[in-house]
């Protein structure tokens, strides 16, 4: 496209994204907040993704264009499904962002087929599973994308390191919150709103019901804290809340925990809380709900998986415990309602981190960049 966007004296581009997944977390969440920043600076956006994905649906409510496309496996008829709408459409591509493994694999191959008339690729690696160090892993990363993009500073080097990539070819940029709509509020309006108990101590969790967001050592740590102060909401829904619904059945809490489903709206659910705790054991990159307890100033507990550590500093900007540990969860949840001057400058700090490096803005700025550089 030879048109130029001159008011931010930088080429005016169409970004494609491809999703494969049909889930819905922070990973589709970023496609579309990244989605509706490049539009507002005048770049044309296109979702690719299967049409029964959350993705697509909820593409549409943010204003982004999506495309229907069998691609949730890697399979024959799914490669040429992506391989046509390329050829279709690659005249007017000026780069692809892939996200997940089946779509990155779906798209690196059709290219592979296209030759000379291939289209420039950039891969976001969003979580923190092993990526087997193999020859296949070392042309998906190394050769068919001309840049990486990882959420975090551990995921990238996680791929440096494992794969032997070039430093300058993987690039680390937080995924971006809103930390003006994610700010300090009231917590007894906050409570009165949502239907809470006023005068309860609230520890809070916001994911998808997965198994590895840790949950269950969430609710152990709860039973072990055995304080008839604490509450504990779950904000979220997801494959795993038939056992979790038992699990709190088995540890006497259905009177202290609240299943709260899913919200679109979860400034209100953090601005009650008194904690916040994430203890996910695997996957993670950085936690945008991690960031936006952040930016809302509350105190956070987490695990060093992934690139948490990139955010939540240990002692000054949150609370690390080690993963899968129920009582060292609840030793750093009662340290923090015993000590409650401490919890509060945790929170400001978090915060004050939240402002400076985890903007909305921020990432976009570092994105449009990227997409600049791959498709130039």
């Amino acid at each position: 496209m030879a048109q130029y966007n001159t008011l931010l004296s930088v080429r005016s581009l169409h970004i494609v994204h491809t999703e494969s997944s049909c889930g819905w977390g922070g990973q589709e969440i970023r496609i579309l907040e990244e989605s509706r920043g490049m539009m507002e600076r005048g770049h044309r956006v296109t979702i690719l993704c299967p049409v029964e994905s959350t993705l697509y649906a909820r593409a549409r409510d943010w204003g982004v264009k999506t495309v229907s496309l069998p691609i949730r496996e890697k399979r024959w008829p799914d490669f040429k499904a992506m391989r046509a709408w390329i050829v279709a459409n690659r005249g007017e591509i000026d780069v692809i962002n892939t996200h997940s493994s089946t779509d990155s694999w779906l798209v690196a191959l059709a290219n592979l087929s296209l030759g000379k008339k291939s289209v420039p690729v950039l891969r976001t690696r969003h979580i923190s599973a092993p990526v087997a160090n193999t020859f296949a892993n070392r042309w998906l990363y190394g050769k068919a994308a001309s840049h990486i993009i990882t959420t975090g500073e551990g995921l990238r080097h996680e791929l440096i390191d494992g794969l032997g990539l070039p430093a300058y070819r993987v690039q680390s940029v937080f995924t971006g919150i809103n930390t003006k709509r994610f700010v300090p509020g009231n917590k007894v309006e906050a409570r009165e709103k949502l239907g809470l108990d006023v005068n309860a101590v609230w520890i809070g969790i916001i994911a998808t019901l997965r198994s590895w967001k840790g949950h269950k050592f969430l609710l152990k740590a709860v039973a072990e804290l055995n304080d008839p102060r604490i509450r504990l909401v779950i904000v979220g829904d997801g494959p795993q809340r038939d056992k979790l619904n038992r699990l709190t059945v088995e540890l006497g809490l259905t009177r202290v925990v609240r299943f709260a489903g899913q919200q679109r709206d979860v400034v209100p659910w953090l601005q009650a809380l008194d904690v916040f705790a994430l203890p996910s054991f695997a996957n993670e990159g950085v936690s945008q709900a991690v960031m936006q307890a952040m930016s809302v100033g509350l105190p956070v507990i987490t695990t060093p998986i992934g690139s948490s550590a990139d955010v939540v500093k240990a002692g000054l900007t949150g609370v690390l415990v080690p993963p899968k540990d129920s009582k060292a969860l609840a030793s750093a949840i009662r340290k923090l309602l015993d000590n409650p001057q401490d919890a509060d400058k945790l929170g400001a700090a978090a915060r004050e981190f939240a402002v400076e490096n985890c903007g909305l803005e921020r990432m976009i700025t570092r994105m449009e960049a990227a997409f600049q550089r791959v498709a130039g």
